[in-house]
């Protein structure tokens, strides 16, 4: 696969850096600058075969990397006169690509991916259009990515909404894979725009455009507090432990009774009230390096209180509530089974035996698959019996708060590793150990 880095960029917030005598890619990031950090990954990856687009001061950019034959790369680039856009120079691109798929990322991001994974996924999914999409720390102010539960693309949220609903913390993080075919739908070297134009209008014809979802570290790096934070990511060693490639801690989290209030069954989304301590526990696992995970039965669903879009609600209204403070969530899954029946509205699609209902372990196992978990070095945190019953199920190590009825009585169907008074406690005392 060949590679493609917009690398124009003025770097009008990073003048402090830059004192417009570099381009914004240049900007070094311990010592090194984002370009070369960006070529390193690609490397790693095994892409060697790099374009880069390129405008002001872009030869500074030439002067540094020369054709890459230094690095064992081969590196060319198409020089942009008058800025293009984000898509306009894929004109251009025409003639250079020589392979199926190209990837595409920014030059003002910094990441450390497996992206064989990305690339497999895109394999699967037959798509033409794959994007990089994550958690992040302020949705509020970022684009999202409204996708449907098999992960395709129906539209695009912009920012500049007026979001008057409860949203998924999915953003495009700025990072693609394309089929070549993208380019022959520029059919002139003018100012044209990614999202808006290109991709909007794929969707629109129903071509295959979908979200690739991970936890590993990309980031925009366009200021300077973030190259400083950035900085510190990259020397504590943090940036490259959360690539797939190794082996990923997770903190497994019941919903309800432990993120949110006891609120007998929780079926409209007007009766979910976080816990207090949540947002600070929440945040204390996603700076520790471990993913936060949530792993929830919701036998509401089969009960025929309400439909999986009623609970996707739900969920949507907890991402956007944790979001505002800061704090996102890496995965959320749920199972709307239950094996009794004999309720007068059941929904009888619902009521079956299954194995994604804890204690069975399915969720976790999928979660596992997809995010290389070491469930030996993972926790399951909750407030039932059967949330602890899950973890020793799963091989992970037992957290139980004591915010619901479990072990009132001092009596336990499986003895937890540690007995905490709420879900922060128990956050607390697994990272500090």
């Amino acid at each position: 696969m060949q590679a493609v880095i917009m690398a124009g960029g003025k770097g009008t917030r990073l003048l402090e850096l830059t004192k417009n005598e570099i381009p914004k890619p240049m900007t070094p990031i311990c010592g090194k600058p984002i370009l070369q950090w960006q070529v390193d990954r690609l490397k790693e990856n095994g892409i060697t075969d790099i374009i880069m687009i390129i405008g002001h001061l872009g030869h500074k950019i030439i002067e540094y990397f020369g054709d890459g034959s230094a690095q064992g790369l081969q590196i060319r680039y198409i020089e942009e006169k008058n800025p293009l856009g984000t898509a306009g120079a894929f004109f251009y691109l025409r003639e250079m690509l020589t392979e199926p798929e190209f990837l595409l990322v920014f030059g003002d991001v910094l990441f450390d991916i497996d992206l064989q994974r990305m690339y497999r996924f895109h394999i699967e999914k037959r798509s033409s259009a794959t994007l990089f999409v994550h958690p992040n720390a302020h949705p509020f102010d970022s684009d999202l990515v409204v996708t449907d539960e098999n992960d395709r693309i129906l539209h695009f949220d912009s920012k500049h909404n007026v979001r008057d609903y409860w949203y998924d913390n999915c953003v495009n993080a700025g990072m693609y894979i394309f089929d070549a075919s993208i380019c022959n739908k520029v059919a002139q070297p003018v100012k044209t725009d990614l999202e808006k134009q290109l991709l909007s209008g794929m969707i629109e014809q129903n071509e295959a455009v979908y979200a690739y979802r991970s936890p590993e570290y990309i980031k925009d790096v366009g200021t300077v507090e973030r190259i400083q934070t950035a900085e510190k990511e990259l020397e504590s060693g943090y940036i490259a432990a959360r690539n797939l490639k190794n082996e990923q801690k997770a903190i497994f989290l019941d919903r309800d009774g432990t993120i949110n209030r006891k609120n007998g069954l929780v079926s409209q989304e007007d009766q979910f009230v976080l816990e207090e301590c949540a947002v600070e526990a929440i945040r204390t696992i996603n700076k520790s390096g471990y993913l936060a995970i949530v792993i929830t039965n919701q036998p509401v669903v089969a009960r025929g209180l309400c439909e999986i879009e009623d609970v996707e609600r739900i969920h949507n209204k907890m991402k956007t509530l944790l979001g505002r403070e800061g704090v996102f969530l890496d995965e959320v899954c749920f199972c709307p089974h239950h094996p009794d029946k004999g309720y007068p509205e059941e929904n009888p699609k619902y009521k079956i035996p299954c194995h994604c209902r804890k204690p069975d372990i399915g969720m976790i196992r999928q979660c596992a698959k997809r995010f290389n978990i070491d469930l030996s070095q993972s926790w399951m945190i909750g407030d039932t019996t059967v949330d602890i019953k899950t973890g020793k199920n799963a091989g992970t190590h037992t957290a139980l708060v004591l915010t619901g009825d479990a072990g009132k009585d001092g009596k336990y169907d499986d003895t937890p590793d540690m007995i905490c008074k709420d879900l922060l406690d128990a956050v607390k005392r697994i990272v500090g150990k």
